[in-house]
């Protein structure tokens, strides 16, 4: 088939306590691409919808990255890429992941699965550096694995994927409002007492014991993000009044998705779920800020074929 239609779902990064080292892919929100197998031999973009985003494909991740695979495996062919955005760039939620990781996917498929899911990651990383500045793996590991997974290592890279809870479902807001990726890592500490440090780790443990066994409230004990939450919480509106809330709603725990402005909450259940999305609502409801709220289940498979 030279014609390819893909899903590529947003991720949730970092997941409280896993800074850098956590995501998990959304099923009910992400892009749709369309990617068309030509004989120029070129990558180009030749559509964009949905955010105002460069169609030169040395300025766009998804043209970085087909390029650098059709290079890499001394491709005979071209490709034409079409992005559907349906869902802001700048949302915390792995936008240019999604671009990236996507275009990964479908590069693969052309060259009949040349490469692993690992490799796949390497390649979205690039367009994570020209995006984001630096080659994080977390949210488009997300993307080429679905489900909640682990970045156990960069160098060299080691992703492991870990059991979703048949019942765990997340609420996301995503305010209207822009928070630079660079102005939410200049304020990290530059160095973490040993004994924050150990309850991090621990939470990150817990989490993903909890995740494992289908513990609950083992998930909800270990949502608990002392390092980059108390530094960053500053620059998202209404933040503790959205944490206090969701979980008299019932969530397990609330935490700040990437580097924000979403926020994100985890819940035992669909109900659950949607009355958390009351509660967000209830937070920014006539506060001057536009917001858009997703009710969404863990999506078990990652970027995946609409149809070919």
């Amino acid at each position: 088939m030279n014609v390819l239609r893909i899903f590529s779902p947003a991720t949730v990064a970092n997941v409280s306590c896993g800074f850098d080292t956590m995501a998990f892919a959304l099923d009910g929100l992400g892009d749709e691409m369309i990617f068309q197998k030509n004989d120029s031999g070129k990558v180009t973009i030749s559509t964009i919808l949905g955010a105002d985003l460069p169609t030169n494909p040395k300025l766009n991740a998804a043209g970085v990255v087909a390029q650098q695979m059709l290079d890499d495996s001394n491709a005979q062919f071209g490709v034409d890429i079409q992005i559907h955005k349906n869902y802001k760039p700048g949302s915390g939620l792995g936008s240019s992941a999604a671009s990236s990781a996507g275009t990964a996917f479908a590069i693969n498929h052309f060259l009949n699965s040349k490469y692993t899911p690992l490799q796949l990651v390497e390649f979205a990383r690039l367009g994570e550096e020209l995006a984001c500045g630096s080659p994080i793996a977390d949210n488009v590991a997300g993307v080429i694995f679905g489900g909640f997974v682990l970045i156990r290592s960069l160098s060299p890279l080691d992703i492991i994927s870990i059991p979703t809870p048949s019942e765990l479902v997340a609420t996301v807001i995503h305010p209207q409002i822009e928070v630079k990726t660079a102005d939410a890592r200049a304020v990290l500490p530059k160095e973490i007492p040993i004994k924050r440090a150990v309850t991090q780790w621990a939470n990150v443990g817990g989490l993903i014991s909890g995740l494992h066994s289908s513990d609950y409230e083992l998930i909800s004990r270990s949502l608990v993000d002392v390092v980059a939450e108390p530094v960053r919480k500053q620059f998202i509106p209404h933040f503790e009044a959205l944490k206090s809330t969701c979980r008299e709603a019932g969530a397990l725990g609330t935490g700040i998705s990437g580097s924000g402005p979403s926020v994100f909450a985890l819940s035992k259940g669909n109900d659950v779920a949607h009355k958390v999305a009351d509660a967000m609502e209830s937070v920014y409801k006539n506060k001057g800020i536009e917001y858009q709220i997703y009710v969404s289940e863990i999506a078990s498979q990652g970027v995946r074929i609409v149809n070919e």
